[in-house]
C-alpha cells in the first residue's frame, strides 16, 4: 500500500510528516516554493490556483506564526479561508474531533490545516478524511511539524545548498520538539550527514544513533566548526516538572549567545522556528544579528505553505500548474 501521504501516482495527497518523503518530492516542494517567495522589496504574488477551494484552519492548540502564514498562503492562492476557533466550537460540548472533521467536510471543505496536542492526530484525520479532502499537519504533539521543517531546509538551501557537506547543530529541547524531529528527517533525506544535537541530557533523545545523528551535552564540542546553528525553545507545555533548574545556568550553558557561538564557524547562520524566548535559548543580539535567518524563515514559511497547498490541490484532478 502506498504511503497515506501520496496518491497512487506518487503525488502529494496529504502532508503528515517529512519522514519517508522521497528526496525528489521534497526538492519539488522547495522548487515550487521558489516561485512563490517574492524578491526583497517586491509585492507578494496572488495566483488563482485555489480559487473556489475552501481551506479550514483547525487549530486545537494556540499558534501565531503557523496559523497566520497558512492563512496568508491560502489567501494568496485565492482560496476561501475559514479559521476555526476550536475553544468555542462544539468540541467544548463533547463533540469528538472526527465528528468535527465530518461536519466541516459536509460544508464543502477541501483542505484542513490541523494543529493538535496529540501525537498521531494528523494521521488519524487523514485516515478518516473523505477522498476529496486533504490534511496538512501544522504540528501534532511532539511528533511532527512538516511545513516548518520544509521551510527550514528551504531557507538553508538558499544560503548553503550543499547539504552533503553541511554541519548542522540543533540546540535546546530536542526530545520534546516536533520541529527537531521533522527537520532531522528532511535534512537527512536531502543528504546531510553531520547533524549534531546539543542540550542537557534530559532534552536529548535516548538513542541518537537510531536517528543517524550525534548528541552531546557540551556546547563547545557540539558547535565546533558548525555551518548552521538552530535554537529551540523549551517545550514547557510537554514537560512534567522542572527538568532544567536555573534558567541563568541553562542560558549560560546552552543559550545561543555570542560566547557560545564563538565555537561555530565565523560565518555560521542562526535559525530558530519561533517563538523565541529572550535570555533563555537565545539573546536578542544574536536573534537579530546579520547572520540570523530567523525573520527570513517566517517569510519563507508563506512560500512553502503555498507550495504544499498548490501541489496537494491536485488530488481532485489535474495538478495546478506552477505560475510562470
Amino acid at each position: 500500500m502506498h504511503d497515506i501521504q501520496l496518491d497512487a501516482a506518487g503525488r502529494l495527497r496529504h502532508l503528515i510528516t517529512t519522514e519517508g518523503l522521497p528526496a525528489e518530492l521534497i526538492t519539488r516542494i522547495l522548487d515550487t516554493a521558489e516561485s512563490f517567495v517574492p524578491e526583497i522589496g517586491a509585492p507578494a504574488k496572488k495566483v488563482p490556483l485555489l480559487r473556489g477551494r475552501a481551506v479550514f484552519n483547525l487549530f486545537f492548540e494556540n499558534s501565531t506564526r503557523t496559523r497566520t502564514t497558512f492563512e496568508l498562503a491560502a489567501k494568496r492562492l485565492s482560496a476561501d479561508v475559514i479559521n476555526m476557533d476550536v475553544a468555542t466550537s462544539s468540541r467544548t460540548k463533547g463533540e469528538d474531533d472526527l465528528d468535527t472533521l465530518f461536519t466541516l467536510q459536509a460544508m464543502g471543505a477541501d483542505v484542513f490545516v490541523i494543529r493538535h496536542p496529540d501525537n498521531g492526530a494528523a494521521a488519524r484525520f487523514a485516515a478518516n478524511a473523505a477522498p476529496g479532502v486533504a490534511i496538512i499537519n501544522a504540528g501534532d504533539g511532539s511528533n511532527a511539524h512538516p511545513t516548518q521543517a520544509l521551510l527550514d531546509v528551504f531557507t538553508i538551501r538558499r544560503h548553503r545548498p550543499d547539504f552533503a557537506n553541511l554541519s548542522v547543530a540543533i540546540v535546546g529541547d530536542i526530545a520534546h520538539s516536533r520541529v527537531a524531529h521533522s527537520t532531522i528527517h528532511a535534512l537527512k533525506t536531502l543528504g546531510a550527514t553531520d547533524i549534531r544535537l546539543v542540550g542537557p541530557a534530559a532534552f536529548l533523545p535516548a538513542d541518537p544513533s537510531a536517528l543517524g545523528v550525534t548528541a552531546t551535552t557540551d556546547i563547545a564540542a557540539g558547535l565546533a566548526d558548525c555551518d548552521i546553528v538552530m535554537g529551540l525553545r523549551i517545550q514547557r507545555e510537554r514537560i512534567a516538572g522542572d527538568v532544567i533548574g536555573d534558567i541563568a545556568d541553562y542560558h549560560r550553558d546552552f543559550g545561543l549567545t555570542e560566547a557560545n557561538l564563538a565555537h561555530a564557524r565565523p560565518d555560521a547562520l542562526i535559525m530558530h522556528p519561533g517563538p523565541i524566548n529572550r535570555g533563555v535559548e537565545i539573546t536578542p543580539e544574536v536573534a537579530y544579528s546579520r547572520q540570523s535567518l530567523i525573520l527570513e524563515q517566517v517569510t519563507n514559511g508563506i512560500g512553502i505553505r503555498m507550495a504544499v497547498m498548490a501541489m496537494i490541490a491536485g488530488h481532485r484532478g489535474a495538478e495546478p500548474a506552477r505560475p510562470a
